[in-house]
């Protein structure tokens, strides 16, 4: 394993990383914002469950059509214009959601915002790993650490906005002005130069030409499988305490309401806790073996949940499953971006997109299953799932490049960090 890096990072490079962890907040404020308001939304429409539900699922449906273009866009325009000025368009789309007069406006107002944010994603995380590869150490976890922060804080905001009575249109308004503000302020202290300046070989350095999809070869596109089965264990398990932790509280439990609101709690602050601590673990331990311990918690967690039904094992087991999955996506897409023989970009959207997919399927999965079973035989997936993390997660890379005192990478020394097969790395 790579030993991180001890040399402080240049002055442009530590702007960068507070720019990065800026953008990753910014992004998930902005849609949180108005999930509190939502409610609003539906009755001012006049709308039913299914036409509202069918509203807020162009979200996703957005997502997976426009996820694929983010290369083509970062190629072009830059992973830092891409993901500051995506947020302007992107708070501009939820902030039209008041203007909305009928059922069809609003949709295609979530499918615009589905759309952006999917791209903003793969941007974000792009110059994210830009800025690791500059530091030589492990830092996004921590990006992904702030953006829960940032869901947090945004519904607080929709939250108090609400209870204030401000008007949904003004609220979302001046939301949109303020941190498309910030967002266009921390796109000045992004890496300004191409996507593979902090490489240690660019693909195209040397006179070599661009990679093209046509020439990728058989075990990449294996190892970009792998990775989207462990982006969608990933989706999997978070889908668990969103979806269906409430209900497994209070139908298998017997909870009330209010504690039955616990396990999205437990595993959410349990993940956020293991998102802001992650990068020392990784750093010390390396992701691979962070993610495949990640995944003994996650199994052993929902087994004790699921083996002993009550508030107090259900609640630890959460916990422990949030901590298990909380470095899981942002490892494999690090090494999704790292993927030798892919365009810049390639490897780290298709991740992402599969990662989309797990969040569409997942809850229709556990809940056809319920229905043919139980709640409880459904959640079995779950460990499923963290076994297949311990298993799959052999083909993640082990550490980042170290850097050298320029805040630029060290060259790799053979079986470094760039992923060969699956045995070695």
């Amino acid at each position: 394993m790579p030993v991180p890096s001890t040399a402080s990072p240049a002055p442009r490079v530590r702007r960068a990383r507070a720019a990065v962890a800026t953008v990753f907040f910014v992004n998930a404020v902005l849609y949180a914002n108005l999930v509190p308001r939502l409610p609003e939304v539906k009755d001012r429409l006049d709308l039913g469950n299914a036409a509202f539900g069918a509203a807020i699922a162009a979200m996703p449906v957005g997502a997976l059509l426009s996820g694929l273009l983010a290369p083509a866009l970062i190629q072009r325009l830059g992973s830092a214009r891409v993901a500051s000025f995506g947020l302007v368009a992107l708070a501009a789309a939820v902030a039209g959601v008041p203007l909305a007069g009928a059922w069809p406006v609003l949709a295609a107002l979530l499918l615009v915002a589905g759309a952006l944010d999917a791209v903003v994603d793969v941007a974000q995380n792009a110059h994210g790993f830009r800025v690791q590869r500059a530091y030589g150490r492990s830092i996004v976890n921590a990006f992904h650490g702030l953006w829960s922060v940032g869901a947090v804080v945004g519904g607080l905001l929709g939250a108090a906005a609400a209870g204030l009575a401000v008007p949904l249109g003004t609220h979302l308004a001046v939301s949109a002005v303020v941190f498309g503000v910030v967002a266009v302020v921390a796109y000045r202290f992004l890496l300004p130069g191409p996507e593979d300046a902090e490489r240690t070989a660019p693909a195209d350095a040397a006179g070599a030409a661009p990679v093209r999809l046509r020439r990728v070869g058989g075990r990449t596109v294996l190892l970009l499988a792998a990775l989207g089965v462990l982006a969608a264990c990933g989706a999997f398990v978070e889908d668990a305490g969103s979806s269906w932790g409430a209900l497994y509280l209070r139908e298998q439990v017997g909870a009330d309401a209010a504690t039955a609101g616990l396990a999205f709690v437990a595993l959410q602050v349990a993940m956020t806790v293991g998102r802001l601590t992650g990068d020392r673990v990784v750093d010390r331990l390396g992701q691979r073996r962070v993610a495949r311990v990640g995944g003994v918690l996650v199994a052993v967690g929902f087994g004790l949940a699921l083996a002993l039904p009550s508030v107090g094992t259900t609640l630890v087991g959460f916990a422990l499953a949030g901590l298990g999955v909380a470095t899981l996506v942002p490892a494999v897409m690090h090494t999704a971006d790292e993927l030798p023989g892919l365009p810049h970009g390639v490897g780290l959207t298709v991740v992402s997109w599969l990662l989309r997919v797990g969040f569409l399927v997942s809850p229709a999965v556990v809940g056809v299953v319920a229905d043919a079973s139980s709640l409880r035989v459904a959640l079995l997936g779950v460990v499923v799932a963290g076994v297949a993390m311990l298993v799959v997660g052999r083909v993640l890379l082990t550490a980042p490049a170290p850097a050298d005192d320029a805040g630029q990478q060290a060259p790799a020394a053979p079986g470094g960090p760039v992923p060969s097969s699956p045995p070695s790395r």
